[in-house]
């Protein structure tokens, strides 16, 4: 679907004249961004690790759960860290388990569960599990805010629950002994968007404020500021990888952690690092790892695990110090993304193929995959809905069961939705923008589509919801140069509500096209603006019939065509070279 280009607004000249120091499209980036006094563009153009991170004890149950910790591990109880098995919650997963050890706990360990076998959070099978075998501590990590029952069975066994979460809040809190959560109600901490990655750190600094209190040292001999900040790399990973609005808080602890990421000492992700490309043979990075780094290269490889074999994989990765095993982990897991990447392809045409032949012109998709892996229903939902610009449940159908994963567009909260809904899920859980659930009943199936269907008619009257594309300003390209790159650098890590800038060049002459890449399915362009001066742009996945620009461009352009083009500025290096890149996001003829 072609989307509505909408070019922002520029600031004001009295918000330019109040910052003159700034360059006049930073200004209007900050302005389009919402951050406006000068308190705000301090914090987020030089955010202050000492500054703008929040004390923990800001938590209202903060103290609640540090002290059942250290009870825990003064009397040497078994701990269990429940996480779950994305980026996020192995991120916080390691987060925890490193700070436990490091603490003295002597009994702990780590549950994550299968993604087919054991479902999203906790499960009664589980908490019996573990209660058969000693738990005494269960600390869930992004997951629990609704497990009501599961956490009311833990209770019965004699089980203390600590929640560290951060996804949508059910009607119903849990019955656990203390709940890290940003948005419960009742909560006053400041910063609502933290990931479960996130949540978990707000948790070890809690632990570690409490213990260097105490004059206590930690077993590894580091110092605990220092072995905070060692930390900071698996926080970045979670809330890149988790798509929370890296503003506030979250963009902090990105920063910092993008250089730990940059020099981390784990053993593990210098050889995934290494598998991917990232570094050479010696460990030298190729290029400085970015937010981009962590959204496309590092967290689809630990999701890997979890979702074609087990997230296991990913965490042991993450922890060990072993150099033999890090390379066969590593290896591992990116055997798993490869895998995963050509089942993906092969799914989605077949979802493809399922629209085309009878709900091109529903409202809301639904894909039915029988026997589809449960592991990647969310990725092809996401593509799915990329495409058709509709919510979109992709649902797998393995025996009797129903697994399913769905994505959704700007103005229909798809969580709220199934909340509304209860009464056919087994479980469910998500974010306004994604979900995840599994069916109670297989004969229940269209029923559910046409209550969700409605659902979303309801949600929906009255908005347009054609696609728009926002656009940060129109420039000529003779003016897109390094010291322009180098005064947008400040603005990353990119991400959620502070995306990488967009510019709107118009009236581009072509002079050049190039399919590249090994299946051709990408398109340089070599472009005149309003010079002789040629510039090259980068198309991914022009040359691509399943593309979301509606056709194969390499097939409708032709040399003395002109477009006009939206585009990110990047950095191409090779070689010890480096140039500027224009990355196309979107093009047409021009008028």
């Amino acid at each position: 679907m072609n989307k509505i280009w909408k070019l922002l607004s520029s600031a004001p000249q009295s918000f330019l004249d109040e910052h003159p120091e700034l360059p006049t499209i930073a200004a209007n980036l900050l302005f389009n961004r919402n951050i406006l006094t000068q308190e705000k563009i301090d914090e987020f153009l030089n955010p202050d690790y000492s500054k703008h991170v929040y004390d923990p004890y800001l938590f209202k149950d903060m103290d609640k759960a540090t002290d059942r910790i250290f009870l825990a591990i003064k009397n040497n109880e078994k701990i269990t860290i429940h996480g779950d098995y994305d980026a996020d919650g192995v991120s916080a997963s390691v987060i925890l388990s490193d700070t436990l050890k490091a603490l003295g706990a002597s009994q702990v360990e780590v549950f994550l569960p299968h993604r087919e076998t054991d479902g999203y959070g906790l499960n009664k099978k589980t908490v019996q599990m573990l209660a058969d075998t000693g738990t005494k501590l269960i600390i869930t990590c992004d997951c629990g805010v609704s497990n009501f029952e599961e956490i009311e069975l833990a209770n019965k066994n004699k089980i203390d629950v600590i929640v560290t979460d951060h996804h949508a809040v059910p009607e119903k809190l849990p019955p656990a002994l203390a709940i890290i959560h940003p948005k419960v109600p009742g909560e006053t901490y400041p910063d609502q968007g933290l990931a479960g990655g996130a949540v978990a750190f707000k948790l070890m600094q809690g632990l570690l404020q409490k213990h260097k209190k105490n004059g206590l040292t930690l077993l590894n001999g580091t110092t605990h500021d220092g072995f905070e900040k060692w930390l900071l790399d698996m926080a970045a990973i979670a809330s890149v990888a988790d798509m929370v609005p890296l503003t506030g808080e979250s963009r902090t602890l990105s920063k910092f952690g993008l250089v730990v990421l940059n020099k981390t000492k784990r053993i593990g992700l210098q050889k995934l690092l290494l598998e991917a490309r990232l570094v050479e043979e010696n460990g030298k990075a190729k290029k400085e790892l970015d937010a981009g780094t962590i959204g496309f290269q590092i967290a689809p490889r630990i999701n890997a695990a979890g979702r074609m074999n087990h997230a296991n994989v990913a965490y042991n990765l993450l922890t060990t110090t072993d150099p033999v095993e890090a390379a066969e982990l590593a290896h591992d897991l990116n055997k798993n993304n490869e895998d995963r990447q050509k089942m993906t392809e092969k799914l989605v045409k077949e979802a493809v193929a399922q629209v085309e032949k009878e709900q091109k012109e529903n409202p809301v998709l639904f894909i039915i995959g029988v026997g589809w892996s449960t592991g990647i229903v969310g990725l092809i939902a996401g593509k799915i809905k990329d495409k058709y610009y509709k919510p979109t449940l992709v649902l797998a159908i393995n025996n009797n069961d129903i697994t399913g994963s769905g994505r959704s567009v700007d103005g229909f909260n798809i969580i709220e939705a199934l909340q509304k809904m209860p009464k056919y899920f087994a479980k469910f859980g998500g974010h306004p923008m994604a979900c995840g659930f599994s069916f109670k009943e297989k004969t229940a199936l269209e029923e559910f589509k046409n209550d969700f269907t409605e659902e979303f008619k309801i949600q929906t009257a009255g908005l347009d919801l054609t696609p728009s594309l926002a656009i940060d300003a129109e420039v000529d390209l003779d003016n897109i140069d390094w010291p322009l790159y180098d005064s947008l650098e400040k603005f990353e890590p990119f991400g959620q509500t502070n995306e990488k800038p967009k510019f709107l060049a118009k009236n581009l002459q072509i002079v050049g096209l190039e399919p590249i890449g090994k299946d051709k399915k990408h398109l340089r362009i070599m472009v005149k603006h309003n010079s002789l001066k040629v510039r090259k742009t980068i198309g991914w996945n022009l040359c691509n019939e399943n593309n979301c620009h509606c056709c194969d461009w390499g097939k409708e352009l032709k040399i003395g065509d002109k477009i006009d083009l939206v585009f990110e500025m990047d950095v191409n290096e090779w070689n010890g070279n480096k140039e500027l890149q224009l990355t196309i996001v979107d093009l047409r003829i021009s008028n």
